[in-house]
């Protein structure tokens, strides 16, 4: 009770209710949508996202997209011409639960959203600071302090596979004509099995992956287009231009460097980030140029002549 009626709470995250400007209740959790302000008083949150909040829910929602395409892309075989419409029909499900998951988060029924503002990355973890001030009992406050980043990760991920196991199978079932019966159903059993991984991830680590996740996309974007540009066999510009396909994934890890880059920068000084973008093709020019240095056929005659 004496925790109850001090002047001020206790801990990061405990608060007061106020109800018409007048304080009400004890000291506790404040509602969602609120957070304690410096006062200890449940303060709703009214602002927006600012341009690295709005990065890091993209680069969340685009980790199904990404998983969705690549086991697509691993189990379509290379006799399948599935694949483009399984790749088209993931982008329009990731898609439409973005759009959906949107309109259900306050506002209800508007494409912007409210929300706190993350301050330190124990935001992301108050149930780790519920205070003891008697050391015998603990004052329960957790919350969610970054409103509405979270949850709403978690709210996306359900509506994508709610999506998927309604439109998927129906479509696998009429065009996967050239799979065997067990093979054309397996890039929707993987779906299964990490949509449940990055749900975890995103409980677990969120807040450790809103500060990480400008280095995981320019480190895993440039690890990702050096693998398949070494697994294609892609040494010189005509090689590159020989595939569509070659081109369609170069873009595509340019965007994700493009993306990394500005996730990093956040374009605070615009005169001084946007040159960063012209390092993009850096490392794919980089690969083609010495890419015939370190053939390992050409490093391992070279061996046997020394010999």
């Amino acid at each position: 009770m004496a925790v109850a009626m001090s002047s001020t709470c206790p801990g990061l995250y405990c608060g007061r209710v106020l109800v018409n400007g007048s304080v009400e209740g004890e000291c506790g959790v404040c509602p969602r949508g609120e957070r304690a302000n410096l006062q200890k008083f449940c303060e709703r949150c009214t602002g927006s996202p600012d341009l690295y909040d709005w990065l890091y829910l993209g680069f969340m929602a685009m980790l199904p997209l990404v998983m969705h395409w690549f086991f697509i892309e691993w189990y379509s075989g290379k006799k399948s011409s599935s694949a483009l419409l399984q790749h088209i029909t993931a982008m329009l499900e990731c898609s439409v639960s973005a759009v959906v998951t949107l309109l259900v988060t306050e506002p209800v029924g508007m494409l912007n959203i409210r929300s706190c503002k993350v301050q330190m990355l124990s935001d992301w973890y108050t149930m780790l600071y519920n205070p003891s001030p008697d050391y015998v009992n603990t004052l329960h406050c957790t919350q969610e302090a970054v409103y509405p980043l979270y949850t709403i990760v978690l709210i996306y991920y359900a509506f994508c596979l709610v999506l998927m196991m309604l439109l998927r199978p129906l479509l696998v079932k009429k065009i996967a004509c050239g799979l065997g019966k067990s093979d054309r159903f397996k890039s929707i059993y993987a779906a299964l099995y990490f949509f449940p991984i990055l749900t975890v991830l995103q409980a677990v680590g969120g807040g450790l992956l809103y500060y990480a996740f400008p280095y995981i996309v320019l480190v895993l974007s440039l690890v990702t287009l050096a693998v398949y540009m070494s697994a294609s066999e892609i040494q010189t510009f005509k090689h590159l231009v020989a595939k569509k396909k070659h081109l369609i994934i170069l873009f595509s890890h340019w965007l994700l460097h493009a993306y990394g880059i500005i996730s990093i920068s956040r374009l605070d000084e615009l005169k001084q980030d946007l040159p960063l973008l012209a390092l993009v093709p850096g490392p794919a020019l980089f690969y083609i140029a010495t890419a015939k240095f370190t053939e390992p056929s050409r490093i391992l005659s070279e061996g046997g002549n020394g010999h």
